[in-house]
């Protein structure tokens, strides 16, 4: 076998620059494939990162049974007691998965500076509970700056976070006294005083003008209720989430609980759309790979039979069979994707190192800082990548190698 190597090797050389453009092509191919996976993983990974900790959503969140449905419409009804959290409490405590639960109540009212009034939507939590989930934050994500003036605080119930567009809305500024006003669960009017302590950017630009964010205490208190909407569990592990979801919902029924359980991806329609968009771009760019390496092969192949006619003849009249001569230049076509995908490997290397040196920064979607660009190195996908390109310079091969080993002798001979 290394002599067919070896006679594969010289013969790939004996038009370096041919053989070398081939091999360019190839790496490039590599190198495009796995820095825009490279660039994909970094997007998913940070998306999910801004998701479950920045945004302090867990990896699961749970709920009473039909409030994803009916609950936008008459969320009063779907609220889990303290009764019911409390059963949950203890099933939770049970797993040792779980790092946290947090409560969670969403309210919308009016907000008003004493002079106008507009619309907001608001997520009432446990502010110690959400400093906790977001330090599990990691890479770009933990340097994120979340927002401008003091941290909300459980014990100071009036302190609230406005969007800046809602902010700039109502001409409010750090330190500026606000009057929430929403109906309870039983329909009267209630309100209360805040104090704007903190703004941030929404992530969701639809929500720039309408975001607040609350201590639960605030959110209760202007609905007049103890009880909750929801749930936050956060994992010790992303990889726990489906089979801690499965586990939970037994348990929880067990228990006589009516509960929906939601992982975070089935939260977040963004993560899905943008993950498909990339996808889809990952094929287009994937078969243009596809298309390039295998016109590059199938040309120097054709070319190599072509000059190398009489070779062939003169091999076969010694004695090389047919499948002899298909092997030679199966192995070169080989060599070429294996060749190839080392170089692009290089280059995909010296892309990665170049990003980490320059260190350039962007603000991607759903995300209102800026941070590092970065493009992650994917070992899985470079193997893989290695291995396809091999097996597509092979196939690419077969039609001209199979051509050159069906050759008359005489005919090949007498080539001119």
């Amino acid at each position: 076998m290394m002599t067919w190597i070896t006679l594969a090797v010289r013969n790939l050389f004996r038009n370096g620059r041919r053989s070398f453009f081939t091999i360019l092509a190839i790496s490039l191919g590599f190198a495009a494939v796995n820095a825009l996976g490279g660039f994909t993983d970094y997007i998913f990974t940070n998306l999910k990162n801004a998701y479950i900790y920045n945004q302090a959503n867990g990896h699961l969140s749970i709920f009473k049974q039909g409030f994803l449905q009916e609950g936008k419409l008459n969320p009063t009804e779907y609220l889990l007691d303290e009764k019911d959290v409390s059963v949950v409490r203890s099933v939770l405590h049970g797993h040792p998965e779980v790092v946290i639960a947090s409560p969670q109540l969403h309210i919308s009212g009016l907000l008003s500076n004493g002079k106008v009034s507009t619309i907001f939507v608001a997520a009432g939590r446990v502010p110690s509970d959400v400093r906790t989930i977001n330090s599990y934050a990691r890479g770009g994500m933990s340097k994120i700056k979340l927002f401008d003036g003091k941290p909300l605080e459980d014990d100071l119930v009036y302190g609230v976070a406005l969007s800046k567009g809602l902010a700039e809305q109502l001409k409010f500024d750090l330190g500026s006294t606000a009057v929430a006003m929403a109906p309870t669960v039983t329909g009267q009017i209630n309100a209360l005083d805040a104090q704007v302590l903190q703004m941030f950017n929404s992530p969701n630009e639809a929500l720039e003008d309408k975001l607040m964010l609350v201590p639960i205490k605030f959110a209760q208190n202007l609905y007049d209720t103890t009880g909750i909407d929801r749930l936050i569990v956060l994992l010790q592990n992303d990889a726990q989430t489906e089979s801690m979801r499965t586990l939970l919902a037994q348990e929880l029924a067990a228990h006589g609980l009516k509960l929906d359980i939601k992982t975070w991806n089935e939260l977040s329609p963004f993560y899905t759309k943008v993950k498909q968009m990339f996808d889809v771009i990952f094929m287009f760019t994937f078969l243009i790979v596809f298309t390039i390496v295998v016109m590059s092969v199938i040309n120097t192949v054709g070319m190599a039979i072509m000059e190398r006619t009489r070779e062939i003849g003169t091999l076969r009249a010694l004695g090389l069979k047919r499948r002899g001569v298909i092997g030679l230049f199966a192995i070169e076509s080989m060599l070429l994707g294996f060749f190839g995908s080392l170089l692009g490997m290089i280059i995909t290397l010296s892309v990665w190192w170049g990003i980490k040196i320059m260190e350039p920064t962007w603000i991607p979607p759903q995300i209102t800082s800026r941070i590092p660009l970065e493009i992650y190195l994917v070992p899985n996908y470079m193997l893989y990548s290695v291995l396809l390109l091999v097996l597509l310079s092979l196939i690419a091969a077969c039609l001209p190698a199979r051509k050159a080993g069906r050759m008359e002798i005489v005919s090949a001979l007498g080539h001119v």
